[in-house]
């Protein structure tokens, strides 16, 4: 029996003892909220069924409340369990993004200091990267120097050295032939810290030899007027390590050429080359009439592949081939000390998309050659570091 909270009236079909009570004087049989089997009639005048038996949840074509069917039931908690497999797959691909981050950048070797550079040119629109590929051995033995041709000279000099711009009017990659003919101005001593020089005309690889990359850097600033933002340089080791990493780079040869100096002996057409046949790839000269200038664009054509190859989804999803690859680079790459993974990363794509339609592979262009060395083409590189300034299409070629 419930206490009826008014002055309630008898519903038609009730018992006329019902009817019209004082309030609170009114006893009414407990009921089911809809009807009772004792008075089919009586409806609850308070009662509101829900839809469905849920707030908020239509009711179904036909259906006359009650729980909801369990097909909805489902769903809904279909949902719930996508929406939390979502979540935690965001935040665990988070934390590993952040973990990998903070790895990476362990790893960089930042042993340049660009800050001591000397008598700079001003930046310009876009990043310039000085990327070198050195011939050093470190860490390397006997066996590993007999199967990759590297021989055993001491120090180290440049094989290989490129500016890369990165800018708005797409990727611009310049080999530098190292028997360039330069001034190597007046600088600081990376050790010493005091200023130096000039030390007059020689070849631009003759820079590293003397006083290592930040020397480099700056005959490279002196004799182009250019701004480099970030230097890095990887040897021989790390560069075969890296192809290994990722399973060979595949290269469509037009021709095929031998150099035993290098350790080179390729056929024409479609090959995968290991660790061992690209470095041997990469430093040929002595098979190509060009040498040096024939060999740049054999560099520039093997990196671009490289970075095309592995910058993947199979390579950049799979932790089995990403890391092993990050680190064989990693620990042979030496940067400057402002560089990090994130710079490093648009480093590497600007890399790939030098192919594509926006990009442009060149060598720097020569009129002549000097003592045997050869002569940049003064009013070409004018023309060439003013559109690499202000970001604009390089329309300059290295055709003489």
């Amino acid at each position: 029996m419930r206490r009826c909270p008014e002055m309630c009236r008898a519903s038609p079909g009730l018992p006329t003892r019902f009817a019209f009570r004082p309030h609170g004087e009114c006893r009414l049989p407990r009921m089911n909220s809809r009807s009772d089997s004792r008075y089919p009639d009586f409806q609850d005048p308070t009662y509101a069924p829900p839809h469905n038996g849920h707030p908020g949840v239509p009711p179904q074509q036909g259906g006359h409340g009650g729980p909801p069917e369990v097909p909805y039931r489902r769903r809904r908690r279909r949902g719930r369990t996508v929406k939390r497999v979502l979540v935690t797959l965001i935040v665990v691909l988070l934390v590993a993004s952040v973990a990998t981050y903070f790895w990476a950048d362990s790893k960089l070797r930042k042993e340049v200091d660009l800050s001591q550079v000397i008598d700079r040119p001003e930046t310009g629109d876009g990043t310039n990267y000085l990327i070198v590929g050195s011939d050093s051995r470190e860490g390397m033995s006997d066996q590993q120097k007999k199967d990759l041709h590297t021989g055993s000279a001491d120090g180290k000099r440049t094989d290989s050295m490129m500016i890369l711009h990165d800018g708005a009017s797409g990727p611009t990659l310049i080999s530098l032939p190292r028997d360039s003919n330069v001034t190597i101005p007046k600088f600081r001593g990376s050790e010493s810290g005091e200023v130096k020089g000039p030390l007059g005309d020689n070849k631009l690889n003759a820079a590293y030899s003397i006083d290592g990359p930040q020397l480099l850097v700056r005959t490279v600033e002196a004799n182009t007027g250019l701004h480099i933002d970030h230097y890095a340089e990887i040897g021989f080791s790390g560069f075969a390590d890296i192809v290994d990493a990722i399973g060979g780079v595949e290269m469509n040869l037009d021709k095929g050429f031998k150099d035993k100096q290098a350790g080179a002996d390729f056929e024409a057409g479609q090959q995968t080359m290991n660790g061992q046949q690209a470095l041997a790839f990469v430093r040929s000269r002595h098979a190509f009439a060009a040498s040096d200038l024939d060999r740049t664009k054999n560099q520039q054509k093997f990196l671009s592949s490289l970075a095309s190859q592995t910058a993947t989804p199979s390579t950049l999803l799979n932790p089995f081939t990403l890391y092993p690859t990050m680190g064989a680079g990693l620990d042979t790459l030496i940067v400057d000390k402002d560089m990090n993974p994130y710079l490093l990363a648009k480093m590497f794509f600007a890399m790939k998309d030098v192919t594509s339609s926006g990009g442009k592979s060149m060598n720097m262009p020569t009129s002549g050659s000097v003592g045997g060395n050869l002569q940049w083409d003064q009013a070409k590189l004018k023309q060439l570091v003013q559109q690499l300034k202000n970001d604009e299409p390089v329309t300059v070629t290295d055709t003489p």
